[in-house]
């Protein structure tokens, strides 16, 4: 490997990459690309096992992946450079879309363009729910636990409950998975490996100056405050990818507290799909129309910290607990929980749209093209140009 590289160089890379860091999950391989290939800042096989554990905690999983590779080439402050710098290019562009989204919803135009909007976010939410299905639905267990969630969440229950309860089932649902490894890592071997001090450090520091700042909202502007400990609660049950944060959003910040309507969420949605980066950038949308830019920076920042600690201090010993066989029961559980809850959110979105012939061909057209693997940006803009001429 070569040199570590300075914070300012990881930051600056990392920030040109979120540039153009469409497509979610798919980055990951250009975030490989430029941190093993590039640059060689990581070992390949080393960002493999990353991969493995950031998809077994919340959080963004393209997010996560550059906070891992930052980790791994200079430590807590290098995860910090990284994450930070591949997620300022999709804030700054969803703050000028959020103003531009409050100062022209007035125009019949752009009324239009986001009425077939909320059709392509069911559509997108389809696909997802599709894709994830394939990918983790494949026994009569999970098929339980998907209905289960979906049926829960959609007459209105907890996403928060619907994760814990699966984890639980899981671990006796599923008698056939066991654990495959063949040594069991000590705590004193987990604390001792190579930068494992410096990743529980620079996760208490995270941690201590995310209390110093809930704490001075506590205190100064309570509003704030509640709304920073959801977005962190939210982050800290998305497992599964960014996709798994839209169930939690939805219900804490429509069904749950009514800060946004349905409509008006699912056009913050849109909107995060034209940003780059992960798709909890909506948050940044929240934020803003609840409280300006105050609001969209306290968002962004709630939506992010608690995966980004979680990273730093699971890494020391995820070798120890990856293939423990109670944690493969219940993230199996957890993982056919998200498709459930997924299934719920196309479920109530779907009956959010006001659907007509028009709306019906961009929604199924949008879809196709989606499940054909055409690029999401490419979709939203061509369905946005038709609404507005057609709807």
């Amino acid at each position: 490997m070569e040199g570590r590289p300075t914070l300012l160089t990881l930051f600056l890379a990392f920030l040109r990459l979120g540039c153009t860091a469409f497509g979610g999950p798919a980055m990951v391989r250009y975030i490989k690309d430029l941190s093993c290939n590039k640059n060689r800042w990581v070992d390949p096989l080393e960002f493999d096992h990353g991969i493995a554990l950031v998809q077994t905690i919340p959080g963004a999983t393209a997010m996560q992946a550059a906070a891992y590779a930052g980790l791994k080439a200079r430590g807590g402050p290098g995860a910090i450079a990284a994450f930070t710098g591949f997620a300022i290019p999709a804030f700054l562009l969803m703050i000028f879309l959020s103003i531009g989204y409050k100062r022209a919803m007035n125009i019949s135009m752009v009324v239009s363009c986001f009425a077939g909007l909320k059709v392509i976010v069911v559509a997108i939410v389809a696909n997802a729910t599709l894709g994830f299905g394939k990918k983790m639905i494949k026994r009569w267990q999970d098929v339980l636990l998907m209905a289960g969630a979906a049926a829960y969440l959609f007459f209105k229950g907890s996403p928060v409950v619907v994760i814990v309860a699966c984890a639980f089932l899981g671990i006796f649902l599923y008698q056939d998975i066991t654990g495959s490894s063949s040594r069991k890592f000590t705590l004193k071997e987990a604390i001792e490996a190579p930068g494992a001090r410096d990743m529980l450090l620079w996760s208490a520091i995270v941690a201590v100056v995310a209390l110093v700042i809930m704490a001075f909202l506590f205190l100064f502007d309570p509003f704030l405050f509640n709304l920073g400990a959801l977005m962190m609660k939210i982050d800290f049950f998305a497992y599964g990818g960014g996709y798994a944060s839209l169930p939690l959003m939805l219900h804490e910040i429509v069904e749950k507290r009514a800060f946004l309507d349905k409509a008006v969420f699912m056009d913050g949605i849109a909107l995060g799909q034209v940003t780059p980066g992960p798709i909890v950038i909506t948050s940044a949308f929240v934020g803003y129309l609840l409280r300006g830019l105050t609001g969209a920076l306290l968002c962004s920042w709630a939506i992010f910290t608690p995966s980004l600690f979680m990273l730093m201090v699971s890494a020391p010993f995820f070798e120890g607990f990856k293939d423990a066989t109670m944690f493969k029961r219940a993230m199996t559980g957890v993982l056919a929980s998200f498709v459930g809850l997924l299934l719920a959110v196309f479920l109530s979105f779907t009956l959010a749209v006001k659907w007509n012939l028009a709306s019906l061909l961009i929604g199924v057209g949008a879809f196709c093209a989606l499940y054909r693997k055409v690029d999401i940006l490419w979709v939203v803009l061509v369905a946005a140009l038709v609404s507005a001429l057609i709807l």
